[in-house]
């Protein structure tokens, strides 16, 4: 068996064409399907159903598919890492950010970074927590800033730091002055995040507007902050954010409440693939906690 065999299994085992599969494979069909039958000859399976109309995975396919599809990115994430020790620390580091959390201390990292390993080109990423989880397993980033929950076996994490959430509007289009008046928003339209690009943080804001007791209208949605922020400060709509946004957008239209009624926090967390031996991210996460 050869590495070849296993990735034509899972092209055909993705497209379930043998045509299509082959085209992408840029190899013809018989090839193709000579490649799969020595695969399923040496491991005693049928891994297809195939007849003139279509091409199905069997049980045992489905199940191969998996376990290759993880093993795979396992030997990348093995390759990555073997590639950064033999280049001692140099090469390109990959940081990745939700867009909430972008902020001086991310800023002043780079710079840090920069001037400890001057052979290193630091990449910055703008991109969802849902998307980083899965570049973090499969070694395609080499740091994370995400935000809380995780739950994956193939990542380690550290708290950054907890987040508040506050009621930002503008100031000239509503009368708010306290967190009290935060229910006179009820018939008012809401701008959040796409449930989509952030569903934990969407719900919690919703949790949060249940917990003053309405349900809010949202009509506007973004999957960045500064996108989010344009639109309230357009007097288009009110919106909940974390707290610590109000540091990079401190406009004079805005106005900020911080709700501390609901108790609710937003764990930030610094996330690296397990057993990383990455002296940069170490580097990287001490002095964002200093």
């Amino acid at each position: 068996m050869e590495l070849r065999h296993l990735k034509y299994f899972l092209k055909l085992a993705e497209e379930l064409s043998f045509v299509r599969a082959a085209d992408k494979l840029f190899i013809s069909q018989p090839p193709l399907s000579r490649q799969i039958k020595e695969l399923e000859n040496e491991l005693g399976a049928t891994l297809f159903e195939r007849n003139n109309k279509r091409v199905i995975l069997t049980d045992a396919g489905k199940y191969y598919q998996k376990e290759i599809q993880e093993l795979l990115q396992n030997l990348e994430r093995i390759n990555q890492t073997t590639k950064k020790i033999s280049e001692n620390q140099s090469g390109e580091f990959r940081i990745a950010y939700v867009s909430s959390t972008f902020s001086g201390d991310i800023s002043k990292l780079i710079q840090f970074l920069s001037n400890k390993y001057p052979y290193v080109n630091f990449r910055l990423y703008e991109v969802p927590t849902v998307k980083q989880i899965a570049a973090l397993e499969s070694g395609k980033i080499d740091l994370g800033i995400i935000r809380a929950p995780l739950h994956s076996p193939k990542i380690e994490s550290k708290l950054w730091f907890k987040d508040s959430f506050s009621l930002v509007f503008n100031r000239n289009r509503y009368d708010i002055h306290s967190e009290a008046d935060f229910t006179r928003l009820k018939k008012e339209t809401f701008v959040f995040f796409n449930k989509d690009y952030a569903p934990q943080f969407y719900d919690a804001l919703l949790q949060i507007c249940a917990q003053y007791g309405f349900n809010p209208k949202v009509v506007h949605e973004s999957n960045n902050i500064s996108s989010i922020i344009q639109l309230v400060k357009n007097g288009l709509g009110v919106s909940i954010v974390p707290t610590t946004i109000q540091k990079t957008h401190n406009f004079p239209e805005l106005e900020f409440v911080e709700l501390k009624k609901t108790a609710l926090f937003t764990d930030i967390l610094l996330a690296t693939p397990k057993g990383n031996p990455s002296e940069i991210a170490q580097e990287a996460i001490a002095f964002l906690t200093s």
